[in-house]
């Protein structure tokens, strides 16, 4: 009914108005976020299916997000590779970026499947296949060889209306690395690109920094619109709670334990603090279930918040909305595998998970950061190993609460990673980190934004080559 429509969106309201009052007081962003989600679950349960007119409110906002993906992977690439002034530190900040990332996805394969066949997800499970529409999952399966040829550019205008990460960071790369090869034998005359590139990042961040600063409002309704949606869930679909479960249990071991042990041991900073800082992105990543969209908020906690240098943040962030996604491409493909291997008895050896976990790691090489993106990776995996479509297909009621779990695990994974790589390659400022520093003035060009109450949402720093260095000796 319209009234009830009408009340949820009225209560929504009110929940704005207080965000915005607390805004005012100076209410920590972060705890914004948190309080956000957290108001947003009982007006879900309470609305049922009435939150029609709710659910355009987080549409547009991810909309808007993902409109600034482009521009903001371009400019920030350019900028960032242009000021390193060295091909060859280039080749040292992707090559580490890659493997950390296929590295946290080979991680959560394995948690997946040790967690998977330890609990012994699926067994004594009477489903029926069958009544399920296969045909989109079968038109999903990837060619891995057409995989590796879609990350070439055909059509940059296409790829860049499209958000096709690996095509835009190419063609980012080769225009960074043409300008460094001219700039090596006549810098003043291919100056004006570079400053052309600077002024156009001042203003793009600029907007994207008021866009975040709606984030804890988009939150609201996000959450509103998912848990109204999927509230019966339980009296439907008991015999995949229990997945449903263990993909979430899953996926906070990997992003919380196997993060904290990365970050302790190879970045040498604290993973509590680390996590206070990067809750917005997390929270984003868990209302929107878009790395892609997430992807301006996690560059700023980087940088502003963690203390990764621009050159890696933005470089190694959005590489990880295409690269290892161990929430898409390895736990939750290898879940449903071990669910429906004991669901429907079939004999599975050891070689065979290997194999198994050998696909999940490639199939991660190109998954894009986009909702569903989980779903086409579980069917390429499965298409290439031999297993029934099926089993995605039964799994589809779950996969959209899955999913929050899961964007969650790839975005806290692509950060850990730059992380790492930032402290490696001697570009993580330590000072920042531990709040003893912000962004020097007198290095960085500073794009403030504001809100309309004049609290700081967010300071998002344009480097220069010496901007932003870590102030202890290279590790």
């Amino acid at each position: 009914m319209e009234w009830q429509n009408l009340a949820t969106l009225a209560v929504v309201a009110v929940v704005f108005l207080g965000i915005r009052l607390l805004r005012r007081r100076g209410v920590n962003f972060s705890l914004l976020t948190l309080l956000a989600l957290v108001a947003g679950i009982p007006i879900g349960l309470v609305a049922g299916q009435h939150a029609d007119w709710v659910e355009p409110i987080g549409r547009i906002y991810v909309n808007v997000l993902l409109a600034s993906v482009a521009p903001l992977v371009v400019v920030a690439i350019v900028s960032s590779i242009t000021a390193l002034g060295d091909v060859a530190k280039l080749r040292t900040i992707g090559l580490r970026s890659v493997a950390w990332l296929l590295l946290s996805n080979a991680i959560g394969v394995a948690l997946a499947l040790g967690l998977g066949l330890a609990v012994g997800t699926g067994l004594g499970v009477d489903e029926e296949l069958g009544g399920e529409e296969l045909s989109v999952l079968e038109n999903s399966v990837q060619d891995f060889g057409e995989v590796v040829v879609n990350f070439f550019p055909v059509n940059i205008v296409g790829d860049l209306a499209g958000n096709k990460i690996i095509p835009i960071i190419l063609v980012s790369v080769v225009l960074s690395v043409a300008y460094l090869s001219l700039a090596e034998r006549d810098s003043r005359s291919v100056r004006p690109f570079r400053d052309g590139v600077e002024a156009l990042k001042l203003v793009i961040f600029k907007a994207v920094g008021m866009v975040i600063g709606l984030t804890p409002y988009a939150i609201v309704a996000l959450t509103v619109t998912v848990v109204s949606t999927t509230a019966d869930l339980q009296d439907k679909f008991w015999s995949l709670i229990g997945l449903l479960a263990l993909t979430w249990g899953t996926c906070f071991a990997h992003m919380w334990l196997v993060n904290g042990v990365l970050l302790r041991v190879f970045a040498d900073v604290s993973p509590l603090a680390f996590f206070r800082k990067v809750l917005p992105a997390q929270l984003t990543a868990f209302s929107t279930q878009s790395s892609v969209g997430t992807l301006p908020v996690t560059t700023d906690v980087l940088t502003r918040r963690v203390g990764v240098h621009p050159e890696v943040a933005h470089f190694t962030a959005p590489l990880g909305t295409t690269i290892g996604m161990p929430g898409c491409a390895g736990i939750w493909p290898l879940l449903i595998a071990v669910w429906g291997i004991n669901a429907y008895g079939i004999p599975y050896t050891t070689q065979d998970y290997l194999v198994l976990a050998l696909l999940g790691v490639v199939v991660s090489v190109g998954t894009a950061g986009v909702p569903g993106a989980a779903t086409v990776a579980a069917v390429t995996v499965f298409a290439a190993a031999g297993l029934p479509l099926e089993f995605v297909a039964v799994t589809l009621p779950i996969s959209t609460i899955a999913d929050m779990a899961r964007t969650a695990t790839n975005v806290t994974a692509a950060a850990v990673s730059a992380t790492v790589v930032a402290r490696q390659t001697g570009l993580l400022d330590d000072e920042i980190f531990e709040g003893r520093a912000e962004f020097d003035p007198a290095a960085h060009a500073s794009a403030t934004v504001e809100d309309g109450a004049g609290d700081t949402a967010y300071d998002v720093a344009v480097s220069t080559p010496e901007a932003g260095r870590h102030r202890v000796p290279a590790t």
